[in-house]
């Protein structure tokens, strides 16, 4: 299994976990979503929120586009810091039984015309605040206590959702959503040639 991007736990002699809302997913519950769209911060790794937050909360936006669900993992100020979106190619099920476990919590925002999202991009670009996102499938690593990643292909459906999403948040795409590695490659840890879209191939399984 794919060990991409891990992003581990501090071990304990390091420094003293950050303490968790109720509720807080394990990994192998994110594990089990199958492919999503994360949301991050482009000055970090696309792991690196997750890393930061303390307290999850789901989310349910409704525009002129359709019905967006996500997970807003928010970091000890309240801010969101990672989001991870449902898309048709996840796990519905695995996600259900994720969310029935969570507070739920309404956007601020609704429906944004073109010229707001452009607007939100160009004041996140200049408040040093902007977002990329990337189509993933998570890993639990480290025996459940680390989290890992590797990039995944979308459906044709799932690449349209995913580009609505990216255009409603204005955020930047890490990849061509709708040209992931291909069907048994993936991303590791190991230093080796770089594939295109940044991540070293591996031979197929």
């Amino acid at each position: 299994m794919s060990r991409a991007l891990s992003a581990l736990r501090p071990p304990v002699s390091a420094a003293l976990p950050l303490p968790k809302a109720a509720g807080w997913p394990a990994s192998a519950q994110l594990a089990q979503l199958g492919s999503v769209l994360c949301l991050f911060r482009a000055e970090g790794g696309e792991l690196s929120g997750w890393q930061q937050a303390v307290a999850v909360h789901a989310c349910h936006r409704v525009d002129s586009e359709g019905v967006y669900e996500s997970l807003c993992f928010a970091d000890a100020r309240g801010r969101c810091v990672w989001r991870l979106y449902l898309l048709p190619d996840s796990d519905f099920l695995a996600w259900d039984r994720l969310v029935a476990g969570l507070p739920v919590q309404a956007p601020a925002s609704g429906d944004a015309s073109v010229g707001e999202r452009l607007w939100r991009r160009l004041a996140g670009s200049l408040g040093g605040q902007r977002w990329r996102v990337r189509a993933l499938r998570l890993h639990a690593v480290e025996q459940g206590h680390g989290l890992g990643a590797s990039a995944t292909r979308l459906s044709p459906l799932g690449a349209a959702t995913a580009q609505r999403i990216a255009r409603l948040e204005g955020a930047e795409a890490a990849m061509s959503l709708d040209d992931g590695p291909g069907a048994g490659s993936a991303a590791t840890r190991q230093p080796g040639a770089k594939h295109p879209s940044g991540f070293p191939p591996q031979p197929a399984h």
